[in-house]
């Protein structure tokens, strides 16, 4: 999910002659990865090397994110409904999750780089958990960006989950039910403590979210490119955070004058 040389982050003059405000970077990024399946069928390939095309498109964004200073990066990998695709490709996509995370750790750690993985990793063989559980312990020390992997993961299961856990919480006598607010819940989301996205990117271009972060997305800024995930690449990721730079975040209130 790296290359092979060390991004360093840029100074702030280094961001502005990217037409970027060093003071007004988003802190998370999301990234719903779609088109990889596209990009195989339109060259006349199995849409599995769509997949491995996508792992470089992870690396390049991952060091465009601390070359940029962006602190938080989630990547929607696998979602609960990828289970009804072909089973060959189901089998060959945890192959390859798992290829990633053996032959990256050892350089995402090097760079200051903590992975952490949201969803049931639950319905995964043995050998994909494993090297989920690698990968987060050798990197638990990192703060230069947090790297999120959403594997299996449904924003509508997150939230029934954290309903759940409220639920036996307040059965066990540890919270009362009349005290349940949003702090309540956003404590028990996978993601927390994580902040909420300012800006998901979606590529190939689909408008929608697909289960993506129901609850974090509530204001997020959304930006959608007709890129192919396997093509997405630093400039892609640099037009989507002016995109993002030229509107005004109001969260609900008045405009500004």
């Amino acid at each position: 999910m790296t290359s092979p040389s060390t991004p360093q982050r840029l100074d702030d003059e280094g961001l502005r002659a990217l037409g970027l405000d060093p003071a007004r970077l988003p802190v998370h990024v999301a990234i719903i990865m779609d088109g990889n399946g596209r990009w195989a069928v339109r060259r006349g390939l199995p849409r599995v090397e769509g997949h491995r095309a996508g792992r470089a498109a992870i690396r390049r964004t991952v060091e465009a994110a601390v070359e940029l200073g962006i602190r938080v990066l989630t990547l929607f990998a696998f979602s609960t409904e990828n289970w009804r695709r072909p089973r060959e490709e189901v089998e060959a996509l945890c192959a390859l999750y798992e290829q990633v995370l053996w032959e990256e750790t050892p350089e995402l750690a090097r760079n200051g780089v903590r992975v952490h993985v949201i969803g049931d990793r639950s319905e995964f063989p043995p050998s994909l958990r494993e090297a989920i559980r690698y990968a987060e312990e050798s990197t638990a020390g990192n703060e230069v960006l947090h790297l999120v992997g959403a594997l299996n993961y449904g924003g509508r299961a997150e939230i029934v989950q954290a309903a759940r856990a409220l639920a036996a919480a307040v059965c066990r006598g540890e919270l009362r039910a009349e005290a349940i607010g949003e702090e309540e819940l956003a404590s028990r989301l996978q993601t927390y403590p994580l902040p909420d996205p300012d800006l998901i990117i979606r590529t190939a271009g689909e408008k929608r979210l697909s289960n993506f972060l129901v609850w974090q997305s509530a204001y997020a800024e959304l930006h959608f490119t007709d890129v192919l995930w396997p093509e997405f690449d630093r400039q892609a990721l640099v037009e989507a955070l002016r995109d993002y730079q030229g509107r005004i975040r109001r969260f609900g209130g008045l405009d500004a004058g």
